[in-house]
């Protein structure tokens, strides 16, 4: 099924916290000068234009980085998401990059990055906007088969986001079969899997089967709007990061109970947890 395009939903609340923690992560690991592997499962077009039809259609924008926009915090990792944001726009709120081009921003010269997309329009957008960078490979195929064979990586470092649409509902269970086999592959990657919360108990299930799975040192963020409901969509989203930097769970316990205060209703909420310990 390829039906599902992210440029309905740019720039929503969702994004906002899987773009702040991946930019987090990207920005740890290209301290160090060796080199980086990023691999982006399910990337999308990777850059939207928000007065565009389909981002106008939904303006779900609305709900996420325009209330942002002109907000300065107290906490620097809030702070440093906004300025990336705006670094890709000139005054005003115009554009929003998706995760390859938030990863294109950290990636040096001796870094590689590996996009894998599906859908024949949403490729043909992700080589357009990704064209001008030797390094960067973009690949018309499946995501989760393409991660496993790019597994080990030549630098031995590694930094995986999976980020599928759900719109099967065996991308849940498809998820941490994946993750169990990556893991095997290369245990000292840092991986991270977004998830929308639309029925509590699958995101339950995933987070019960990579608590079993033997994986070690797994965090878990999550952003609600509005409290859990049976009654229509996606009220929440989360990350949940495997072998994560040292301080991005500092940093999300200060940012996370900020973003409740700006962009959920009254009955959000958040969670901040270690799922599974080193």
């Amino acid at each position: 099924m390829l039906s599902y395009r992210h440029s309905f939903h740019a720039g929503n609340p969702a994004d906002v916290l899987k773009h702040l923690v991946l930019a987090e992560v990207l920005n740890y690991q290209t301290i160090k000068d060796k080199p980086l592997d990023y691999i982006d499962t399910h990337s999308g077009a990777g850059f939207f234009e928000l007065a565009s039809s389909d981002a106008q259609k939904t303006q779900e924008y609305q709900e996420g980085i325009a209330k942002l926009w002109q907000h300065t915090s107290d906490n620097e990792g809030l702070n440093d998401y906004i300025s990336l944001i705006k670094s890709f726009n000139h005054g005003q709120l115009e554009f929003y990059p998706g995760s390859p081009k938030v990863a294109e921003h950290f990636l040096r010269r001796q870094d590689k990055g590996w996009f894998f997309e599906l859908h024949p329009r949403d490729l043909t957008l992700l080589e357009d906007n990704m064209q001008g960078r030797r390094s960067i490979r973009v690949r018309g195929e499946n995501g989760f088969a393409g991660l496993i064979g790019l597994l080990p990586p030549a630098s031995r470092r590694a930094c995986v986001l999976i980020d599928p649409p759900y719109e099967v509902k065996d991308d849940y269970d498809t998820v941490i079969k994946t993750i169990v086999q990556a893991y095997q592959r290369f245990a000292t990657g840092t991986y991270m899997i977004w998830y929308p919360v639309v029925d509590r108990e699958r995101i339950e299930r995933m987070e019960t089967g990579l608590v079993e799975s033997g994986i070690r040192n797994i965090q878990l963020f999550e952003l609600a709007t509005e409290a859990d409901t049976d009654v229509h969509g996606m009220t929440a989203s989360g990350m949940i990061v495997i072998n994560p930097p040292w301080k991005l769970k500092q940093t999300m316990d200060k940012v996370l109970p900020e973003l409740v205060e700006l962009l959920s209703q009254p009955s959000g909420f958040y969670r901040s947890e270690l799922l599974v310990d080193e």
